[in-house]
């Protein structure tokens, strides 16, 4: 099988998404023809405010996937995946620094949406509608050694889990369901301190098997 096939599938991504047939050069894998139009990727450009600017962080041998939302004002401006606020409470609900959470080769980034969507009147309105019909499956599928996906928030839970609640919460409640393999988690963003304040189960429950997950997935890495 060329490196230009899906090796999980009988679709040949590399007709689906244009790239060059066949692959001649076999140190270019179909994931870097990938990334490379993800990264040009324009489709919703004339309904983003500060324009497209695709944040995405992946390689094939990624055991762990962060499934969020859509980059916020602050990670447009730095092209930093989860480089706000929001970001260090993540991390330390996985029980994670900086070197390994932006180690591409252990995690992968992936929100629902790649660029900044803008804001409405209650925060950051929703990732562009776009975005993952045109290339989350295919991007997925060069996950080849993944072993955890952490959903984060509505958008991502309805993606990624067979069954959802009725709302954020419920669905973060009923963890177990997917565990070991998919986490729901509400998101991190200060916005969210009443949630984490009407929820303590949340830090007292589900943290510490999250990070104990965590860690045990990178640890078979290594």
């Amino acid at each position: 099988m060329g490196l230009c096939s899906n090796p999980s599938s009988n679709i040949d991504i590399a007709s689906v998404w244009g790239l060059p047939q066949p692959c001649q050069d076999r140190s270019v894998s179909t994931l870097d023809a990938l990334l490379v139009k993800v990264r040009a990727c324009g489709i919703c450009s004339s309904d983003l405010p500060l324009g497209p600017r695709p944040i995405v962080q992946i390689s094939r041998t990624a055991r762990i996937l962060v499934a969020g939302q859509a980059p916020g004002s602050k990670v447009h401006a730095s092209g930093i995946a989860w480089d706000d606020p929001s970001g260090i409470r993540l991390r330390e609900w996985m029980g994670i620094g900086t070197e390994v959470f932006y180690d591409p080769a252990q995690i992968a980034l992936l929100p629902m949406g790649f660029c900044y969507p803008g804001s409405g009147p209650s925060g950051d309105l929703p990732p562009r509608r776009e975005c993952a019909p045109t290339w989350r499956a295919a991007l997925l599928n060069e996950l080849h050694e993944l072993e955890l996906t952490l959903v984060i928030g509505r958008y991502a839970q309805e993606y990624h889990l067979e069954e959802v609640g009725s709302s954020v919460t419920e669905t973060v409640k009923n963890w177990r369901r997917s565990w070991p393999n998919v986490i729901p988690l509400p998101h991190p963003s200060p916005r969210n301190n009443i949630w984490m304040k009407k929820n303590p189960w949340f830090a007292e429950e589900l943290v510490p098997v999250l990070q104990q997950r965590v860690a045990a997935v990178l640890s078979s890495n290594s």
